[in-house]
Protein backbone atom coordinates (compact mmCIF):
# COMPACT_ATOMS: atom_id res chain seq x y z
CA UNK A 1 0.00 0.00 0.00
CA UNK A 2 1.37 3.26 -1.07
CA UNK A 3 1.63 6.44 1.64
CA UNK A 4 -1.05 9.10 0.44
CA UNK A 5 0.27 11.80 2.93
CA UNK A 6 3.79 13.06 3.00
CA UNK A 7 6.33 11.59 4.91
CA UNK A 8 7.34 15.24 6.30
CA UNK A 9 4.27 15.08 8.54
CA UNK A 10 4.58 17.32 11.70
CA UNK A 11 6.23 15.73 14.81
CA UNK A 12 2.75 17.00 16.73
CA UNK A 13 0.35 15.85 13.89
CA UNK A 14 1.82 12.19 14.91
CA UNK A 15 1.93 12.77 18.19
CA UNK A 16 -1.96 14.12 17.67
CA UNK A 17 -2.92 10.93 15.80
CA UNK A 18 -0.92 8.99 18.65
CA UNK A 19 -3.38 10.38 21.12
CA UNK A 20 -6.59 9.70 19.17
CA UNK A 21 -5.68 6.16 17.99
CA UNK A 22 -4.96 5.55 22.27
CA UNK A 23 -8.40 6.80 23.14
CA UNK A 24 -10.08 5.22 20.59
CA UNK A 25 -8.48 2.14 20.83
CA UNK A 26 -8.77 1.97 24.94
CA UNK A 27 -4.99 1.57 25.19
CA UNK A 28 -4.23 1.79 28.78
CA UNK A 29 -1.35 2.90 30.80
CA UNK A 30 1.24 -0.10 30.72
CA UNK A 31 -0.18 -1.46 27.86
CA UNK A 32 2.00 -2.68 24.35
CA UNK A 33 1.62 -0.04 21.65
CA UNK A 34 1.69 -1.44 18.05
CA UNK A 35 4.86 -1.97 16.31
CA UNK A 36 7.14 0.70 14.26
CA UNK A 37 5.75 -0.21 11.21
CA UNK A 38 2.08 -1.15 12.07
CA UNK A 39 2.19 2.74 13.25
CA UNK A 40 4.02 3.65 9.99
CA UNK A 41 1.22 2.13 7.89
CA UNK A 42 -1.58 3.21 9.63
CA UNK A 43 -0.51 6.96 10.49
CA UNK A 44 0.86 6.59 6.63
CA UNK A 45 4.28 8.08 7.07
CA UNK A 46 7.70 6.52 6.80
CA UNK A 47 8.72 4.45 10.00
CA UNK A 48 12.10 6.54 10.14
CA UNK A 49 9.59 9.04 11.01
CA UNK A 50 7.63 7.13 13.49
CA UNK A 51 10.78 6.35 15.30
CA UNK A 52 12.00 9.86 16.25
CA UNK A 53 8.23 10.78 16.93
CA UNK A 54 8.62 7.50 19.47
CA UNK A 55 11.90 8.65 20.91
CA UNK A 56 10.68 11.90 21.45
CA UNK A 57 7.62 10.72 23.72
CA UNK A 58 10.11 8.21 25.42
CA UNK A 59 12.16 11.39 26.21
CA UNK A 60 9.35 13.14 28.01
CA UNK A 61 8.75 9.40 29.88
CA UNK A 62 5.12 9.21 28.17
CA UNK A 63 6.24 5.98 26.67
CA UNK A 64 8.43 3.02 27.73
CA UNK A 65 11.02 0.88 25.42
CA UNK A 66 11.46 -2.52 26.64
CA UNK A 67 14.47 -4.23 24.63
CA UNK A 68 12.96 -7.09 23.17
CA UNK A 69 9.20 -6.61 23.82
CA UNK A 70 8.27 -3.58 22.19
CA UNK A 71 6.80 -0.14 23.42
CA UNK A 72 4.79 0.33 26.21
CA UNK A 73 2.11 3.33 27.18
CA UNK A 74 3.72 5.53 30.23
CA UNK A 75 2.47 7.16 32.74
CA UNK A 76 1.99 11.08 31.86
CA UNK A 77 1.63 12.17 35.24
CA UNK A 78 5.30 10.97 35.54
CA UNK A 79 6.27 12.21 32.96
CA UNK A 80 9.64 14.27 32.72
CA UNK A 81 8.71 17.30 30.74
CA UNK A 82 10.36 19.50 33.54
CA UNK A 83 13.51 17.77 33.65
CA UNK A 84 13.47 18.31 29.45
CA UNK A 85 12.58 22.06 29.09
CA UNK A 86 15.64 22.78 32.18
CA UNK A 87 18.44 20.40 29.81
CA UNK A 88 16.84 22.09 26.32
CA UNK A 89 15.35 25.10 26.68
CA UNK A 90 16.12 26.67 30.10
CA UNK A 91 19.42 26.66 29.87
CA UNK A 92 19.20 29.81 27.49
CA UNK A 93 20.66 33.47 28.60
CA UNK A 94 17.28 35.40 28.37
CA UNK A 95 15.32 32.06 29.54
CA UNK A 96 14.89 33.09 33.32
CA UNK A 97 14.16 36.27 32.30
CA UNK A 98 11.35 35.22 30.04
CA UNK A 99 9.89 32.95 32.27
CA UNK A 100 9.62 35.34 34.72
CA UNK A 101 8.45 38.02 32.27
CA UNK A 102 5.81 35.75 30.93
CA UNK A 103 4.97 33.98 34.38
CA UNK A 104 3.81 37.90 35.40
CA UNK A 105 1.13 37.93 32.24
CA UNK A 106 -0.38 35.15 33.10
CA UNK A 107 -1.08 36.33 36.72
CA UNK A 108 -1.78 39.76 35.68
CA UNK A 109 -4.72 37.89 33.49
CA UNK A 110 -5.52 35.56 36.21
CA UNK A 111 -6.48 39.12 37.66
CA UNK A 112 -8.15 40.77 35.47
CA UNK A 113 -10.27 37.57 34.96
CA UNK A 114 -11.47 37.35 38.68
CA UNK A 115 -12.44 41.42 38.71
CA UNK A 116 -14.20 41.16 36.41
CA UNK A 117 -16.64 38.70 37.11
CA UNK A 118 -18.56 38.60 39.78
CA UNK A 119 -18.85 34.95 40.61
CA UNK A 120 -14.91 34.69 40.71
CA UNK A 121 -14.98 37.90 42.80
CA UNK A 122 -17.09 36.13 45.64
CA UNK A 123 -15.06 32.51 45.44
CA UNK A 124 -14.46 31.40 49.55
CA UNK A 125 -10.69 31.18 49.09
CA UNK A 126 -10.46 34.78 49.17
CA UNK A 127 -11.83 35.56 52.42
CA UNK A 128 -10.28 32.36 53.86
CA UNK A 129 -7.16 33.38 52.42
CA UNK A 130 -7.95 37.11 54.61
CA UNK A 131 -9.10 35.79 57.94
CA UNK A 132 -5.64 33.38 57.50
CA UNK A 133 -3.51 36.36 57.14
CA UNK A 134 -5.07 38.10 60.47
CA UNK A 135 -5.43 34.96 62.66
CA UNK A 136 -1.88 33.47 61.76
CA UNK A 137 -0.39 36.50 60.12
CA UNK A 138 1.29 34.76 57.56
CA UNK A 139 -0.07 31.95 54.54
CA UNK A 140 2.37 30.08 51.73
CA UNK A 141 2.68 32.97 49.22
CA UNK A 142 2.61 30.07 46.09
CA UNK A 143 -1.04 29.92 47.97
CA UNK A 144 -2.56 33.09 47.19
CA UNK A 145 -1.45 33.23 43.31
CA UNK A 146 -1.79 29.51 42.48
CA UNK A 147 -5.39 30.47 43.97
CA UNK A 148 -5.75 33.13 41.51
CA UNK A 149 -4.84 30.90 38.85
CA UNK A 150 -7.09 28.06 39.66
CA UNK A 151 -9.55 30.65 39.62
CA UNK A 152 -9.68 31.50 36.05
CA UNK A 153 -10.57 27.96 35.37
CA UNK A 154 -7.85 27.27 32.96
CA UNK A 155 -6.26 23.78 32.97
CA UNK A 156 -3.76 24.93 30.13
CA UNK A 157 -2.90 28.54 31.80
CA UNK A 158 -2.41 26.49 35.13
CA UNK A 159 0.19 23.69 33.79
CA UNK A 160 2.03 26.21 32.28
CA UNK A 161 1.95 28.44 35.25
CA UNK A 162 3.34 25.64 37.79
CA UNK A 163 6.43 25.50 34.86
CA UNK A 164 7.13 29.32 34.87
CA UNK A 165 7.05 29.39 38.54
CA UNK A 166 9.99 26.74 38.99
CA UNK A 167 11.81 28.52 36.07
CA UNK A 168 11.40 32.30 36.56
CA UNK A 169 12.86 31.78 40.21
CA UNK A 170 10.25 33.63 42.08
CA UNK A 171 10.61 33.11 45.86
CA UNK A 172 7.15 31.53 46.49
CA UNK A 173 8.15 28.74 48.24
CA UNK A 174 8.18 31.28 51.34
CA UNK A 175 5.52 32.27 54.33
CA UNK A 176 4.11 35.77 53.50
CA UNK A 177 6.76 38.26 56.16
CA UNK A 178 4.95 41.20 58.13
CA UNK A 179 6.06 43.80 55.63
CA UNK A 180 3.93 41.83 53.09
CA UNK A 181 0.41 41.57 54.87
CA UNK A 182 -0.55 45.25 54.07
CA UNK A 183 -0.45 44.59 50.56
CA UNK A 184 -1.77 41.60 50.42
CA UNK A 185 -4.53 41.93 52.63
CA UNK A 186 -5.34 44.61 49.84
CA UNK A 187 -4.56 42.60 46.82
CA UNK A 188 -7.48 39.89 48.27
CA UNK A 189 -10.23 42.89 49.08
CA UNK A 190 -9.66 44.54 45.74
CA UNK A 191 -10.32 41.07 44.06
CA UNK A 192 -13.05 40.54 45.91
CA UNK A 193 -14.51 44.44 45.23
CA UNK A 194 -13.45 43.72 41.54
CA UNK A 195 -11.09 46.84 41.60
CA UNK A 196 -8.98 45.44 38.88
CA UNK A 197 -6.49 48.49 38.59
CA UNK A 198 -6.36 48.67 42.29
CA UNK A 199 -5.85 44.97 42.43
CA UNK A 200 -3.14 44.75 39.83
CA UNK A 201 -0.98 47.91 41.55
CA UNK A 202 -1.05 45.89 44.87
CA UNK A 203 0.07 42.99 42.87
CA UNK A 204 2.77 44.53 41.51
CA UNK A 205 3.97 46.27 44.92
CA UNK A 206 3.72 42.61 46.52
CA UNK A 207 6.45 41.52 43.18
CA UNK A 208 8.47 44.12 43.48
CA UNK A 209 8.98 43.88 47.37
CA UNK A 210 9.65 39.91 47.14
CA UNK A 211 11.96 39.67 44.34
CA UNK A 212 14.23 42.50 45.95
CA UNK A 213 14.93 39.47 48.39
CA UNK A 214 16.69 37.42 45.73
Amino acid sequence: MQNTKPTSKMFLDIVGELRLMIKAEGIEIGDKLPSERVLAERLQVGRSTIREALRSLELLGLIETRRGEGTFLGDFKKHQLVEVLSTFIMQQPDSAKDARETRIIHEKAAIQSICKNPQKQQLPVWKSLLVRLQEEGSILREDIVREMIVATDNRLSLKIWFLLKQYSRVPYGKMTEMNETQIMNALLENLISGRVLKALESYEQWIEKIEGEE
